[in-house]
């Protein structure tokens, strides 16, 4: 569950520290006071794109952490994505926001955002003030039926997805080689020559460096004549000869003299050496003006073969290899496209068949889900409703199988299933998806779940049921909701002010927690709006002390 919220410089919050409890948690306030901001910043650490102006003015830099702890069964799972909680169970995701970059960490280990969201999605939900809205996309009704289905579906997709890459990656050479016989004609004679102008190359490893280096030398043959002339006349002069003839007459009077001659006599050596060295060189050196046209000539073909075909002689002969097969390809076509049309038919029939075997898995998992769904739906004040899922098969494979699926919905006795866009309004799309958050989170054991604005469209009796569809939940899941609605208010295990306000010219967002006294003022505010009379507040009074009796909800 989360046990702290902390947030720093984030749009109208300098810093605000929160601490939630079990059970539900309740955030009101007056419109416009930052309510979403808070619920907002939990989304910011979960991964959600920063805007570029959600840092506050004046700071640098945008902060939130969330400290949660965590729980035996979901130390298990977080250990398959290798994280650890610390030694007290506690596990602290933090995000930094700056102007041009932001920072995620998982126990101080920065981390991507990928990962970031794929380690808290098995701790937290969050349910936005428009995601009900999703309902009306088709394909979100797939997502949500193979989330509730994870368990026996997993393996079986993630195998199509595998098979499904497969065909299409022979389907795409298939439709290649569905080009006319003038055309692989061509195509193969130009691999021809191709193939033979590399081989005719007869390139070989190293020669390219071996070959620059001669046509250096042979370029620069005039210079390393001059140079090497006047370095050898510099080594045969006789000023080192006199040196040691003048150090050997003295040497005899001092020990440290004669160490001086011995290095002499060995530099004399060392001249010798280098003397003859020159000298050779100079006898031996011949530019051969033919040759160096050779080596021009068969670097420039060494250049032309890099230039077309890859910039290394490894490379050139992966080339060759390559062509050759296409060639081979080419030249025994009938066979190779018979070969692959035979795969594509057994990569077709396996796909049919794990599609098959999926979307059976799928029917049998939508029944025990919009079950599910229509319990809750009944809680949810819908008196007479119908809920059921159909199914219609795509004309194409995807990797998620043939299947297209679509919640429908009756809200009326005698009335057919239909769309939900058809059927439901704001509001009751705003608790169909309630109900369906609360049959994912029991099979997906979330343990928190957050609703933001979850109220919106609805009141009076229905707005009762849904305070106490929260008040359920809450009794095995961390709830945090922010609600304008009393009836759901009521519910709270920690009820939580959001308030506004102006000092130094600046606008502040602040949040507290309510104790008792605070509670039963903040209902009535919520009840009575602008003016709160004595009986309002007798009404929050009783209004809370029903909420606080044992629930004995159904």
């Amino acid at each position: 569950m989360l046990l702290e919220l902390h947030v720093k410089n984030l749009a109208l919050i300098e810093q605000a520290d929160v601490e939630f409890g079990d059970g539900l948690n309740i955030l009101t306030g007056e419109t416009g006071a930052g309510k979403s901001i808070i619920i907002g910043s939990v989304s910011l650490a979960l991964g959600q794109k920063a805007a570029r102006d959600i840092i506050r003015s004046g700071a640098e830099y945008a902060y939130v952490e969330l400290i949660f702890s965590i729980n035996e069964e979901r130390r298990q799972e977080l250990k398959k994505l290798e994280v650890f909680p610390d030694e007290d169970g506690l596990l602290i995701i933090t995000r930094k926001i700056m102007p041009a970059r932001s920072i995620s960490k998982i126990n101080d280990e920065t981390v991507t955002v990928a990962r970031l969201r794929q380690v808290t999605g098995l701790l937290m939900d969050i349910h936005g003030q428009h995601e009900h809205q999703s309902l009306l996309h088709i394909s979100k009704h797939l997502e949500i039926l193979d989330t509730f289905a994870k368990s026996r579906t997993e393996l079986l997709k993630a195998e199509i997805g595998e098979v499904y890459r497969q065909y299409k990656a022979l389907q795409a050479l298939l439709e290649e080689a569905e080009g006319d016989e003038e055309s692989r004609r061509r195509e193969s004679d130009f691999l021809q020559f191709e193939i033979g102008e590399i081989e005719e190359a007869e390139l070989k490893a190293g020669e390219e460096e071996r070959l620059t280096e001669q046509y250096r030398k042979y370029v620069n043959s005039q210079k390393i004549l001059e140079s090497l002339s006047v370095a050898y006349q510099a080594v045969e002069s006789d000023s080192l000869g006199q040196a040691i003839h003048q150090v050997n007459e003295v040497a005899a009077y001092d020990e440290e003299l004669r160490g001086i001659r011995d290095q002499l006599y060995d530099a004399e050596a060392i001249l010798s050496d280098v003397h003859h060295a020159i000298g050779t060189y100079l006898d031996n050196i011949s530019f051969d003006e033919e040759e160096l046209a050779q080596i021009q000539q068969r670097l420039d073909q060494i250049h032309n073969l890099q230039a077309k075909y890859g910039n290394t002689i490894e490379r050139i002969e992966q080339v060759l290899e390559e062509k050759k097969a296409r060639l081979e390809k080419l030249k025994n076509f009938d066979e190779y496209r018979k070969k692959n049309e035979k795969e594509y038919q057994q990569l077709t029939e396996k796909l049919e068949k794990l599609c098959g075997k999926l979307s059976k898995e799928r029917k049998v998992a939508a029944k025990g889900l919009t079950e599910q769904i229509h319990k809750g739906l009944v809680d949810l004040n819908f008196l007479d409703v119908e809920f059921a899922m159909e199914f219609r098969r795509l004309k194409h494979y995807t990797a998620l199988g043939y299947d297209e699926a679509e919640f429908v919905i009756s809200t009326n006795p005698g009335e057919p299933k239909r769309s939900l866009g058809m059927v439901a309004s704001g509001g009751e799309l705003s608790r169909i998806m309630l109900a369906i958050k609360t049959v994912l989170a029991d099979s997906d054991e979330i343990p928190t779940l957050i609703f933001d604005e979850i109220d919106t469209g609805i009141s009076g009796r229905t707005a009762q049921k849904v305070s106490e569809q929260l008040a359920v939940i809450s009794r095995s899941h961390q709830v945090i909701c922010i609600t304008h609605l009393p009836q759901i208010a009521a519910m709270a295990d920690c009820h939580f002010e959001i308030a506004k306000s102006v000092t130094g010219g600046k606008t502040t967002t602040r949040i507290r927690k309510l104790d008792t006294e605070d509670m039963v003022e903040e209902l009535a505010r919520l009840l009575g709006g602008a003016r709160i009379t004595d009986a309002v507040r007798q009404n929050a009074r009783e209004m809370k002390a029903l909420a606080e009796n044992p629930r004995d909800i159904c």
